[in-house]
């Protein structure tokens, strides 16, 4: 029997396919998805892993053995699953493992109009609901009568609905490459910059869910070698990597350097804020402090939330807010039903470049304001001790802030930390922020030093 505990995870189910999981078990968690939302009908997609198009349509079985009528729209990205959630108005699962190895695959679920599924919002009783029918042999036939499946394109629905948020029709012509790290983002690039006036140089657009040329996660930067050095040949005049599911972007300018998510954030913020002045941003506790700053110079109001996606998308229905930025390149629009959508942040900086004369390095000069270390991994035996011996060697110090909102968060004059423990690995991350390299090294080394005590 299939240990649920090691592939039921807080916002998604993920795991290597067989060995852990499989279409027996995915029908099961169609038919459980059924009954915990209590859907009358879903939407289901998938990505281009090897077991991908197998592993949903067992799913949809097990939904339509449920009496729930099901849309199979295919070849998708996980951003363009949750727009036929929300243009639908109906649940919908996703089949994908974003930038896991080949041999994994996992479910993203939603409820309609792309509201989040987790742990606290239906997943454990998913999961609770599978368990039980694993061990009574599937579960009890459905009162009324078969759903249906159905077939549907919604890729042309999904370019249209993007391209009428952001207008790139005035624009100047742009040379973009783009890294599509063989995953879906080959899939829906071309059509959503189709007629645009941009000039595509396609990376690793062909889908293959094995990853030949190099894992499809552009946040290591070894993965981003090859963009760069395209950019650079070619005198491109922006970079953009997506990840295998391609619901995150990561950009480089024209010189080939990574631009921090904490400034496409700002950036974002500040085009959102123009169309809206006075509205909510959403920002986690790990983005740079100059998101926060330009959201106010901008008229608008910043609002600080725990990292991970289920806490961002309750603080912008919460509060209304209009966007939402994360450090780790996922980006947020209360216009595409509060959920994350790279593809629209992209469309957004080729936007902003387009509509001025200056490089994209210019353009984000005034968002990237403060030196950052990126998120350093520590293994430890004992998260909580050795985050307990930062905390007291931190507590009693002059002018220095501590908040545990999530994790460890030390704030002072000129820098801030947040060391946050891993929920599904024994690791301490470490983020560090400062006015300048030198103060960042320091409270780096100082920080590290009592972690790896």
């Amino acid at each position: 029997m299939a240990d649920l505990s090691q592939i039921v995870k807080a916002y998604d189910v993920r795991g290597v396919v067989p060995d852990q999981w499989d279409e027996e078990l995915a029908r099961l968690f169609g038919a459980a998805f059924v009954r915990v939302t209590r859907a009358g009908s879903a939407v289901v997609g998938h990505d281009m892993r090897p077991s991908s198009p197998g592993l949903a349509r067992a799913f949809a079985e097990g939904a339509a053995g449920q009496g729930a009528d099901v849309t199979e729209i295919g070849l998708c990205s996980t951003d363009q699953l949750y727009f036929a959630s929300g243009e639908l108005d109906r649940p919908g699962a996703m089949f994908t493992a974003s930038h896991n190895p080949a041999q994994y695959n996992g479910i993203k679920m939603c409820r309609a109009g792309a509201a989040p599924v987790g742990q606290d919002s239906g997943l454990a009783e998913i999961r609770a609901l599978v368990e039980e029918w694993t061990e009574a042999g599937g579960p009890p036939a459905a009162e009324g009568p078969q759903g249906a499946l159905t077939q549907r394109d919604m890729l042309a629905d999904y370019a249209r609905y993007l391209r009428s948020l952001v207008d790139l029709t005035a624009i100047r012509p742009l040379k973009v490459v783009v890294d599509a790290g063989n995953g879906m983002g080959g899939h829906t690039v071309p059509t959503v910059f189709e007629g645009l006036p941009l000039e595509l140089d396609p990376m690793y657009f062909e889908l293959d869910g094995t990853f030949p040329h190099h894992e499809a996660n552009p946040l290591d930067p070894a993965n981003i070698v090859d963009l760069q050095r395209r950019v650079r040949e070619t005198g491109a005049d922006i970079g953009l990597a997506f990840d295998g599911d391609a619901d995150r972007c990561f950009v480089v300018d024209e010189n080939g350097d990574p631009v921090s998510p904490s400034a496409i954030t700002a950036l974002v913020a500040s085009r959102e804020l123009a169309k809206e002045p006075g509205s909510t941003v959403i920002h986690n506790l790990i983005t740079s402090w100059s998101v926060p700053e330009v959201v106010e110079e901008s008229g608008g109001t910043p609002v600080r939330t725990r990292v991970g996606h289920s806490f961002i998308k309750e603080e912008m229905a919460r509060t209304g807010a209009i966007f939402g930025g994360e450090h780790s390149a996922h980006y947020y629009f209360r216009d595409f039903w509060n959920a994350d959508t790279g593809m629209l942040a992209a469309l957004h900086v080729l936007a902003a470049l387009g509509g001025q004369q200056g490089t994209l390095s210019q353009l984000v000069a005034r968002y990237d304001r403060y030196a950052a270390s990126g998120e350093i991994n520590s293994t430890v035996d004992d998260q909580q001790g050795r985050a307990a011996a930062v905390k007291d060697a931190f507590a009693s110090r002059e002018g220095v802030e501590l908040d545990e909102l999530d994790g460890l968060t030390v704030t002072a004059r000129d820098w801030w930390f947040n060391l946050r423990p891993s929920n599904t690995e024994p690791l301490l991350r470490l983020n560090v922020e400062a006015r300048d390299a030198a103060t960042v090294e320091q409270v780096r080394d100082e920080v590290l030093g009592i972690v790896r005590s």
